[in-house]
């Protein structure tokens, strides 16, 4: 599989930084058929997660903090990325899958992304 995230010129340094983390990261992970790749988008008000099929280049699942009845859930943000890893949990053990390859995408294992993650246990996926 070849890296497909792409240097850019004009970045800042905390930018190149990450897409840099980023690339690291997908060079040692990849997404098959039997276990799929959980990838985790974060900004700055929303968290974002889909279950990829790296081999087909397909997103089986996914969800995020901007659907309807997540945005009406009250919490603060990492309640509702702990939801979010539940929601796409569900949604991954509907399609048949019940092993994942967690990519954080560059950011750290902590906060919101460790709340996903702890969700998306809960919800009964393994990584």
């Amino acid at each position: 599989m070849a890296i497909t995230l792409k240097h850019k010129r004009n970045l800042s340094a905390r930018a190149s930084s990450k897409l840099r983390r980023q690339i690291r990261g997908r060079k040692k992970i990849s997404g098959t058929a039997e276990r799929p790749r959980l990838v985790v988008t974060r900004s700055t008000k929303h968290i974002t997660a889909q279950v990829v099929d790296d081999l087909v280049g397909k997103t089986l699942v996914s969800a995020s903090t901007l659907e309807g009845d997540l945005r009406a859930f009250d919490g603060d943000k990492t309640a509702k990325a702990k939801k979010v890893g539940e929601l796409v949990a569900a949604r991954a053990k509907e399609q048949g899958v019940e092993s994942v390859v967690f990519d954080r995408a560059g950011n750290k294992y902590h906060g919101r992304i460790a709340a996903l993650a702890d969700g998306a246990r809960e919800g009964g996926l393994t990584f």
